[in-house]
């Protein structure tokens, strides 16, 4: 079964460069798409847990639970980004992402017909939506290595921007999607709101297996950098001649770089998720919204990160790749724009924060990995944005999941931190303000390493 996966290499077409360039789009274009509208489902059937937060509340699950069942489907997810992003590399990561979307819908798809026949105990979700975690993990690192060995160096930020998308809209329109699906299929019950999103991903994920290819040498063309006549980088050329082992162990165990950017990808998860996660309760509870205002708060913070993640890639392609630095500036705006957030009490203005929160904190957590990419060759940069997103999601959605939950919890006793009691929705912000800082901080080293390697870069052109 898993040879099926194999990056094919068929015989050299002999097709020229310029021929090459003129059908490099439309074939890039069949397998963006692929790596596109997959994520995009994976999303659909991710954040309709939050959308559908309220309506479990009201079925008797707590919000404790609730923060728990969130941390399964997180630290599932983070150990299957390195563990799952191990095995996909020098894997087609297009075929394989979409194998794994059609798992992670049954999965939904299980939970969601347990609900509706009101057999679905805390336990059961918590095994499911685990599972769902895992076979969901290597989904983003796997779109960034069919871009990536698709694109450039210096186009590369663009695209991956414009891929962002994909999961921005899949999670803004992931409330209102489940909502709907609910209502008009299955008279408002909950469980609809996971079948509903369950089936379109089964419907794309079959489709992503057999559409479009994982780089241009399965077409019998050249590399991509051979295509745009760039350099094959030093890491590449090395890692062609090594074991995938000593690959991870060369390019991805002893490079600070990759260290330094998976402490920097926590602190940028805890403001992340613990905006998107509790926002459709933090306004139902706290500020008394309606169940479809919840909902809506997912879609105006996806919203404004679709148009940050084209923006923030593109800018950081004009700097030359200099994306820690990019990243810093919108951490330095999220510090103030989280102010409306914070003392806001009417759709309005809550709705207002949270799309250009959406368009800043998407910024950094888009660049990271791209920056992944500048500091490993290929065939090893699934684990490295696989380990990025491990500490993501075990250490900083540990924070904002279960860690938020206990403080925002009424009937909970709240979180010491640093000989202090949070307690309360209030109090979650003072996590807020300390991740926005010490991300910032931990951006600046890299940045300082961004900065040595596009000097080298330039020197040898």
């Amino acid at each position: 079964m898993l040879h099926y996966f194999d990056l094919k290499r068929p015989a050299k077409l002999g097709l020229s460069i310029d021929e090459q360039k003129h059908r490099w789009f439309r074939e890039f274009l069949k397998s963006f798409l692929v790596v596109f509208f997959v994520y995009f489902c994976m999303y659909l059937i991710r954040n309709n847990l939050s959308a559908a937060q309220p309506l479990l509340v009201k079925q008797g699950i707590s919000t404790t639970a609730l923060g728990w069942i969130g941390y399964g489907f997180s630290l599932a997810y983070g150990i299957g980004k390195t563990v799952l992003g191990y095995v996909v590399d020098g894997k087609n990561t297009k075929k394989f992402m979409s194998f794994l979307l059609i798992l992670a819908a049954i999965m939904t798809l299980i939970i969601g017909v347990a609900l509706l026949m009101n057999q679905a105990p805390v336990g059961l979700i918590l095994v499911l939506w685990s599972l769902n975690g895992i076979f969901q993990s290597p989904g983003g690192s796997a779109s960034l290595s069919t871009i990536s060995r698709w694109t450039t160096t210096t186009t590369r930020g663009r695209y991956i921007g414009i891929w962002n998308i994909s999961h921005e809209f899949g999670g803004a329109v992931a409330g209102v999607i489940a909502l709907w699906g609910a209502n008009h299929l299955f008279s408002g019950n909950v469980g609809g709101m996971f079948i509903f999103p369950a089936i379109i991903g089964l419907i794309v994920g079959f489709w992503g297996l057999f559409f479009g290819a994982d780089d241009p040498q399965e077409l019998g063309w050249d590399a991509s950098e051979v295509i745009f006549g760039e350099n094959v980088s030093k890491a590449d050329e090395s890692a062609a001649k090594m074991s995938k082992w000593t690959i991870f162990k060369t390019f991805v165990m002893k490079s600070p770089w990759v260290w330094l950017l998976c402490i920097a990808n926590v602190f940028v998860y805890v403001v992340r998720i613990g905006i998107v996660n509790w926002a459709p309760l933090y306004t139902v509870q706290q500020l008394h919204f309606t169940v479809a205002q919840g909902a809506n708060t997912l879609l105006l913070f996806q919203l404004g990160g679709i148009i940050g993640s084209v923006v923030w890639g593109w800018f950081s392609d004009l700097l030359k790749g200099r994306r820690a630095v990019v990243s810093i500036i919108c951490l330095a705006l999220t510090a103030f724009v989280v102010l409306g957030y914070r003392y806001g009490t009417t759709p309005m203005m809550i709705n207002t924060s949270l799309f250009f929160l959406g368009m800043l904190i998407y910024g950094p957590q888009l660049l990271i990995g791209v920056s992944v990419i500048s500091f490993v060759p290929k065939n090893a940069l699934n684990v490295s944005d696989g380990l990025t997103g491990t500490f993501a999601y075990i250490f900083g959605d540990l924070m904002a999941q279960v860690g938020f939950a206990a403080i925002a919890d009424p009937k909970a006793n709240g979180l010491s931190f640093f000989g202090m009691n949070l307690h309360g929705w209030n109090d979650t912000f003072i996590v807020f303000y300390i991740a926005v800082v010490l991300s910032i901080i931990v951006l600046a080293i890299i940045a300082i390493g961004e900065e040595k390697r596009i000097h080298q870069q330039l020197a040898t052109k």
